[in-house]
Protein backbone atom coordinates (compact mmCIF):
# COMPACT_ATOMS: atom_id res chain seq x y z
CA UNK A 1 0.00 0.00 0.00
CA UNK A 2 2.90 2.38 1.04
CA UNK A 3 4.61 1.43 -2.26
CA UNK A 4 1.34 1.91 -4.47
CA UNK A 5 0.77 5.28 -2.75
CA UNK A 6 4.57 6.43 -3.70
CA UNK A 7 3.80 5.26 -7.38
CA UNK A 8 0.50 7.59 -7.59
CA UNK A 9 1.87 10.21 -5.78
CA UNK A 10 1.29 13.57 -8.83
CA UNK A 11 1.33 10.64 -12.07
CA UNK A 12 -0.25 12.59 -15.26
CA UNK A 13 -2.98 12.02 -16.36
CA UNK A 14 -2.47 10.31 -19.39
CA UNK A 15 -0.04 8.03 -17.63
CA UNK A 16 -3.10 7.03 -15.30
CA UNK A 17 -5.43 6.31 -17.86
CA UNK A 18 -8.75 8.97 -18.44
CA UNK A 19 -11.06 6.10 -18.05
CA UNK A 20 -9.33 3.79 -15.52
CA UNK A 21 -10.30 3.57 -11.92
CA UNK A 22 -6.95 1.15 -11.65
CA UNK A 23 -4.70 3.59 -11.98
CA UNK A 24 -1.55 1.02 -10.50
CA UNK A 25 -3.04 -1.33 -13.49
CA UNK A 26 -2.59 1.38 -16.02
CA UNK A 27 0.53 2.71 -14.53
CA UNK A 28 2.39 -0.68 -14.93
CA UNK A 29 0.62 -1.58 -18.61
CA UNK A 30 2.20 1.52 -20.13
CA UNK A 31 5.63 0.94 -18.69
CA UNK A 32 5.26 -2.55 -19.58
CA UNK A 33 5.20 -1.76 -23.38
CA UNK A 34 8.93 -0.91 -22.64
CA UNK A 35 9.89 -2.63 -20.14
CA UNK A 36 10.65 -6.31 -20.95
CA UNK A 37 10.30 -6.70 -16.46
CA UNK A 38 7.00 -4.96 -16.30
CA UNK A 39 5.63 -6.62 -19.49
CA UNK A 40 6.46 -10.28 -17.50
CA UNK A 41 4.65 -8.99 -14.50
CA UNK A 42 1.41 -7.48 -16.48
CA UNK A 43 1.21 -11.12 -17.81
CA UNK A 44 1.59 -12.73 -14.64
CA UNK A 45 -1.33 -10.61 -13.14
CA UNK A 46 -3.46 -10.98 -15.96
CA UNK A 47 -3.02 -14.54 -15.59
CA UNK A 48 -3.87 -14.34 -11.87
CA UNK A 49 -7.09 -12.51 -12.37
CA UNK A 50 -8.22 -14.76 -14.93
CA UNK A 51 -7.87 -17.63 -12.26
CA UNK A 52 -9.43 -15.44 -9.24
CA UNK A 53 -12.71 -15.04 -12.22
CA UNK A 54 -12.70 -18.52 -13.24
CA UNK A 55 -13.00 -19.42 -9.42
CA UNK A 56 -15.67 -17.02 -8.88
CA UNK A 57 -17.93 -18.41 -11.36
CA UNK A 58 -17.15 -21.81 -10.35
CA UNK A 59 -20.20 -23.34 -7.92
CA UNK A 60 -19.50 -23.36 -4.58
CA UNK A 61 -16.06 -22.43 -4.99
CA UNK A 62 -14.84 -26.52 -6.80
CA UNK A 63 -12.18 -27.04 -8.50
CA UNK A 64 -12.54 -26.91 -12.37
CA UNK A 65 -11.23 -31.10 -12.93
CA UNK A 66 -7.60 -31.80 -14.28
CA UNK A 67 -6.52 -34.27 -16.05
CA UNK A 68 -4.55 -37.32 -14.40
CA UNK A 69 -1.02 -36.49 -13.81
CA UNK A 70 -1.33 -32.55 -15.42
CA UNK A 71 1.30 -30.50 -13.68
CA UNK A 72 -0.92 -27.28 -13.50
CA UNK A 73 -0.25 -25.80 -10.42
CA UNK A 74 -3.41 -25.33 -8.02
CA UNK A 75 -5.27 -22.07 -8.22
CA UNK A 76 -4.26 -19.46 -6.11
CA UNK A 77 -6.57 -18.24 -3.13
CA UNK A 78 -5.86 -14.71 -2.51
CA UNK A 79 -7.28 -12.35 0.23
CA UNK A 80 -9.78 -9.27 -0.82
CA UNK A 81 -6.16 -6.95 0.31
CA UNK A 82 -3.98 -9.35 -1.78
CA UNK A 83 -6.31 -8.67 -5.15
CA UNK A 84 -6.21 -4.99 -4.30
CA UNK A 85 -2.58 -4.52 -4.37
CA UNK A 86 -2.41 -7.47 -6.97
CA UNK A 87 0.55 -5.07 -9.46
CA UNK A 88 2.81 -4.68 -6.75
CA UNK A 89 2.11 -7.80 -4.64
CA UNK A 90 3.16 -10.02 -8.18
CA UNK A 91 6.05 -7.82 -8.67
CA UNK A 92 7.41 -8.11 -5.45
CA UNK A 93 7.14 -11.91 -5.08
CA UNK A 94 8.56 -12.28 -8.64
CA UNK A 95 11.88 -10.04 -7.14
CA UNK A 96 11.42 -7.41 -10.02
CA UNK A 97 9.88 -4.49 -7.83
CA UNK A 98 13.22 -2.48 -7.39
CA UNK A 99 14.32 -3.24 -11.14
CA UNK A 100 10.69 -1.97 -12.42
CA UNK A 101 10.56 1.32 -10.17
CA UNK A 102 14.14 1.86 -10.89
CA UNK A 103 12.91 1.98 -14.42
CA UNK A 104 10.14 4.05 -13.68
CA UNK A 105 12.50 6.83 -11.96
CA UNK A 106 14.80 6.89 -14.66
CA UNK A 107 11.92 7.75 -16.91
CA UNK A 108 10.08 9.57 -15.04
CA UNK A 109 9.66 12.68 -17.17
CA UNK A 110 7.00 10.48 -19.31
CA UNK A 111 4.72 9.57 -16.08
CA UNK A 112 4.92 12.26 -13.71
CA UNK A 113 4.89 15.56 -12.67
CA UNK A 114 8.19 17.72 -12.04
CA UNK A 115 6.65 17.60 -8.32
CA UNK A 116 6.03 14.09 -7.70
CA UNK A 117 7.77 11.55 -5.26
CA UNK A 118 9.39 9.53 -7.94
CA UNK A 119 10.84 12.50 -10.18
CA UNK A 120 12.60 13.68 -7.30
CA UNK A 121 16.19 13.41 -7.83
CA UNK A 122 16.99 12.30 -4.46
CA UNK A 123 14.09 10.61 -3.30
CA UNK A 124 13.17 8.62 -6.44
CA UNK A 125 16.22 6.74 -6.49
CA UNK A 126 16.17 6.50 -2.47
CA UNK A 127 12.61 4.42 -3.11
CA UNK A 128 13.98 2.01 -5.49
CA UNK A 129 17.34 1.00 -3.49
CA UNK A 130 15.03 0.45 -0.46
CA UNK A 131 13.25 -1.58 -2.49
CA UNK A 132 15.97 -3.81 -3.06
CA UNK A 133 15.71 -5.62 0.47
CA UNK A 134 12.35 -6.89 -0.16
CA UNK A 135 12.58 -7.75 -3.12
CA UNK A 136 15.69 -10.19 -2.40
CA UNK A 137 13.76 -12.40 0.02
CA UNK A 138 11.40 -15.75 -0.42
CA UNK A 139 7.83 -14.93 -0.03
CA UNK A 140 7.13 -18.82 0.70
CA UNK A 141 5.26 -18.83 3.71
CA UNK A 142 3.57 -15.38 4.47
CA UNK A 143 1.53 -14.19 8.06
CA UNK A 144 -2.09 -14.76 8.38
CA UNK A 145 -4.11 -12.50 10.41
CA UNK A 146 -4.55 -14.70 13.24
CA UNK A 147 -0.36 -14.76 13.30
CA UNK A 148 -0.48 -13.60 16.78
CA UNK A 149 -2.57 -16.33 18.27
CA UNK A 150 0.78 -18.84 16.65
CA UNK A 151 3.18 -17.32 19.54
CA UNK A 152 4.10 -19.40 22.73
CA UNK A 153 2.12 -18.57 25.47
CA UNK A 154 2.83 -17.01 28.94
CA UNK A 155 3.13 -20.24 30.25
CA UNK A 156 5.66 -21.57 27.77
CA UNK A 157 7.80 -17.85 27.87
CA UNK A 158 8.13 -18.24 31.82
CA UNK A 159 9.18 -21.94 32.08
CA UNK A 160 12.35 -21.35 29.17
CA UNK A 161 13.33 -18.37 31.21
CA UNK A 162 13.59 -20.48 34.51
CA UNK A 163 14.90 -23.16 32.18
CA UNK A 164 17.41 -21.19 30.91
CA UNK A 165 17.68 -19.33 34.69
CA UNK A 166 18.73 -22.48 35.96
CA UNK A 167 21.98 -23.06 34.14
CA UNK A 168 23.41 -19.97 35.17
CA UNK A 169 23.07 -21.44 38.76
CA UNK A 170 25.26 -24.29 39.92
CA UNK A 171 23.52 -24.57 43.56
CA UNK A 172 20.43 -24.57 41.55
CA UNK A 173 18.34 -27.92 42.52
CA UNK A 174 16.59 -30.57 39.63
CA UNK A 175 13.46 -28.90 39.46
CA UNK A 176 12.59 -25.58 38.23
CA UNK A 177 13.55 -22.82 40.49
CA UNK A 178 11.22 -20.36 41.46
CA UNK A 179 11.39 -17.00 41.27
CA UNK A 180 12.97 -15.56 44.40
CA UNK A 181 10.87 -13.20 45.39
CA UNK A 182 10.22 -12.59 49.45
CA UNK A 183 6.57 -12.88 50.57
CA UNK A 184 5.49 -10.26 52.62
CA UNK A 185 1.77 -12.22 52.93
CA UNK A 186 0.30 -15.21 53.93
CA UNK A 187 2.83 -18.08 53.60
CA UNK A 188 -0.10 -20.17 51.80
CA UNK A 189 -0.60 -20.91 48.31
CA UNK A 190 -2.56 -17.95 47.40
CA UNK A 191 0.15 -15.61 47.65
CA UNK A 192 2.29 -17.74 45.53
CA UNK A 193 -0.03 -18.20 43.26
CA UNK A 194 -0.40 -14.49 43.33
CA UNK A 195 3.37 -13.99 42.79
CA UNK A 196 3.24 -16.89 39.75
CA UNK A 197 0.73 -15.02 38.27
CA UNK A 198 2.01 -11.44 38.23
CA UNK A 199 4.93 -13.35 36.95
CA UNK A 200 3.34 -14.89 34.07
CA UNK A 201 1.61 -11.61 33.34
CA UNK A 202 4.51 -9.46 33.19
CA UNK A 203 6.57 -11.74 30.60
CA UNK A 204 3.23 -11.88 28.51
CA UNK A 205 3.34 -8.27 28.37
CA UNK A 206 6.72 -7.94 27.25
CA UNK A 207 6.28 -10.71 24.20
CA UNK A 208 4.23 -9.01 21.43
CA UNK A 209 0.60 -10.72 22.04
CA UNK A 210 -3.21 -9.32 20.77
CA UNK A 211 -3.75 -7.15 23.53
CA UNK A 212 -0.15 -5.10 23.95
CA UNK A 213 2.66 -4.36 21.90
CA UNK A 214 6.01 -3.59 22.90
CA UNK A 215 7.06 -0.53 21.98
CA UNK A 216 10.24 0.04 23.03
CA UNK A 217 12.57 -1.77 25.73
CA UNK A 218 15.96 -0.78 27.24
CA UNK A 219 17.98 -2.91 29.87
CA UNK A 220 19.81 -1.11 32.42
CA UNK A 221 17.97 1.70 33.18
CA UNK A 222 18.79 3.17 36.74
CA UNK A 223 16.21 3.90 39.15
CA UNK A 224 16.65 5.61 42.63
CA UNK A 225 13.76 4.29 44.74
CA UNK A 226 14.58 6.47 47.66
CA UNK A 227 16.72 9.31 48.56
CA UNK A 228 18.73 7.25 50.61
CA UNK A 229 19.00 4.03 48.60
CA UNK A 230 21.52 3.26 45.65
CA UNK A 231 19.97 3.30 42.23
CA UNK A 232 18.86 -0.19 41.13
CA UNK A 233 19.25 -0.86 37.62
CA UNK A 234 15.95 -2.45 36.14
CA UNK A 235 14.60 -3.17 32.34
CA UNK A 236 12.27 -0.33 31.28
CA UNK A 237 9.56 -0.81 28.64
CA UNK A 238 6.97 0.76 26.60
CA UNK A 239 3.70 -0.61 25.84
CA UNK A 240 0.82 -0.50 24.04
CA UNK A 241 -2.54 -1.52 24.03
CA UNK A 242 -5.73 0.21 22.56
CA UNK A 243 -6.88 2.99 24.41
CA UNK A 244 -3.53 3.61 26.73
CA UNK A 245 0.62 3.36 26.88
CA UNK A 246 1.95 1.49 29.93
CA UNK A 247 5.35 1.98 30.83
CA UNK A 248 6.93 -0.43 33.43
CA UNK A 249 10.03 -1.00 35.11
CA UNK A 250 11.29 -4.15 37.02
CA UNK A 251 14.54 -4.64 38.55
CA UNK A 252 17.16 -6.72 36.93
CA UNK A 253 17.16 -8.90 40.14
CA UNK A 254 13.48 -10.05 39.56
CA UNK A 255 14.04 -10.46 35.82
CA UNK A 256 16.79 -12.72 36.47
CA UNK A 257 15.05 -14.86 39.23
CA UNK A 258 17.85 -14.05 42.08
CA UNK A 259 16.36 -11.42 44.14
CA UNK A 260 17.31 -13.58 47.23
CA UNK A 261 16.84 -11.66 50.88
CA UNK A 262 17.28 -8.47 49.68
CA UNK A 263 14.24 -5.95 49.77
Amino acid sequence: GVVEACLLHMLKRRAAGFLRSDKVAALFTKVGKTCAIAGDVCKKVQELQQQVESRKNQPNGQEPLKRQGSTTSKTPVLTPQAIKHIWVRTALIEKVLDKIVQYIVDNCSKYYEKEALLADPVCGPILASLLVGPCALEYTKLKTADHYWTDPSADELVQRHRIHGAHGRQDSPSKRPALGIRKRHSSGSTSEDRFAASAREYVESLHQNSRTHLLYGKNNVLVQPKDDLEAIPGYLSLHQSADSLTLKWTPNQLMNGTLGDSE
